[in-house]
């Protein structure tokens, strides 16, 4: 531990500065390795959702289509006992003593016969609606079967980069350790604080074209004479980030 304080402290602020900007292209490698990676299982479980959401819609139609099919059954068995009870009352009105048993067994008729035509029309309305749903399904196994193809496509993807990724960002985590270790731990702290709080994790910028390369306003002359002169650690006035020049820009690490 003494022997790591003692190379932070023989470290000059040029030194430190490049090993900061090296850590900042390494840490946004990683960043984009995790953004990469975070975005599949998003999509993996978005279509693992909707691929529940169709099973669901496709099961629930199956099971109105089976309804419909047990209603249309009933009324055909409806239909079949008006039909026998209108032969029935027929029969009993040739024996009939007066007329108020052949009105009373007519009217009996007539509602088996409404009956019949109420069961009928009930009958269409459930076949439309059997077709309708019959598409329907048609359809939704269609989807499901895109969606199950683009699922299997994407964890495949999703193990593939996992397992490059993976290996890239323990090599990038190794030199990320390697490049801290000249820089003291108040230095560290700043940094991992400026990088939580700064658009896309960018704690350490270059100047570029007179201005701050994180928020882009203005750096004043003697600002960036300070900045050139790997004297001190400059901070931009107006988002909070590190700066360096150009020349530690080109000499820091190449990730």
């Amino acid at each position: 531990m003494a022997k790591k304080e003692a190379a932070v402290k023989e470290s000059t602020i040029e030194e430190k500065l490049r090993a900061l900007y090296s850590l900042q292209k390494i840490d946004s490698q990683i960043d984009r390795i995790r953004t990469i990676r975070g975005e599949l299982p998003l999509e993996v479980q978005d279509l693992e959702d909707e691929i529940i959401g169709l099973e669901t819609r496709i099961k629930n139609f199956s099971d109105e289509l089976k309804a419909l099919e047990d209603s249309i059954l009933e009324k055909k068995n409806l239909i079949t006992d008006s039909k026998a009870a209108i032969k029935k009352y027929e029969k009993q009105q040739m024996n009939v003593r007066n007329n108020r048993e052949f009105d009373a067994i007519s009217k009996e008729v007539e509602y088996q016969n409404l009956e019949i035509q109420l069961a009928e029309k009930r009958i269409k309305e459930s076949e439309a609606n059997i077709e309708l749903k019959t598409e329907t399904i048609a359809e939704s196994k269609g989807v499901l079967k895109e969606r199950q193809g683009d699922l299997k496509h994407k964890k495949s993807e999703l193990d593939e980069i996992t397992a490059e990724t993976e290996k890239e960002e323990d090599k990038l985590k190794r030199t990320s350790t390697k490049a801290a270790k000249i820089i003291e731990e108040r230095l560290i702290l700043a940094y991992q604080r400026i990088r939580e709080n700064a658009r896309n994790g960018l704690a350490v910028v270059a100047v570029e074209r007179d201005s701050c390369g994180g928020c882009f306003n203005k750096i004043p002359p003697q600002r960036q004479m300070d900045i050139k002169n790997h004297k001190k650690i400059i901070v931009c006035e107006h988002c909070g980030r590190l700066l360096v020049d150009a020349a530690i820009e080109q000499e820091a690490v190449k990730v």
